[in-house]
């Protein structure tokens, strides 16, 4: 199988686990000369609250995810340090829904081959009532996932 496409999955919860991330992701992609899709996963308030504060006029089509993801800290900081280990990205983003489906989904757009995402710690019943993100996406991604745990 030939590593040409990493989906790094990031969201608002990940940014203690951020630079774990960006390290998992560079380690699999620089030797492989892969392409890493940093993908931000923007939760629907977020998303409409940075479209305000951008000043926004969300009625006359706005920003598209992806312009929004490329001004957003937790996706700048991995794209600089990639850029600085001279490993190709693209920034994307994508607003709203369940964002295990979201990733599930960009995985088979960007026709990706590993999804790396991160977690955070929940107990088993926390996990059972409030679901959990990466846990979702390791069961349902049809592709390998490296799960980076937080510390």
């Amino acid at each position: 199988m030939a590593l040409e496409r990493i989906l790094l999955s990031v969201g608002p919860d990940d940014w203690d686990s951020l630079d774990g991330l960006v390290d998992a992701a560079a380690d699999i992609a620089e030797p492989a000369g892969a392409t890493v899709y940093v993908l931000y996963v923007f939760p629907r308030d977020e998303y409409d609250d940075l479209l305000d504060q951008m000043g926004v006029d969300q009625t006359s089509g706005g920003l598209s995810p992806d312009e929004v993801a490329e001004r957003h800290d937790s996706v700048r900081v991995p794209a600089d340090r990639f850029e600085d280990r001279g490993i190709d990205f693209e920034i994307r983003g994508v607003a709203g829904g369940q964002p295990s489906d979201q990733v599930v989904r960009k995985v088979d757009e960007f026709d990706a081959d590993v999804v790396v995402v991160s977690g955070t710690k929940r107990s088993p019943a926390g996990k059972a009532m409030f679901g959990d993100h990466a846990q979702q996406v390791l069961l349902n991604a049809p592709v390998p996932v490296l799960y980076v745990k937080q510390e």
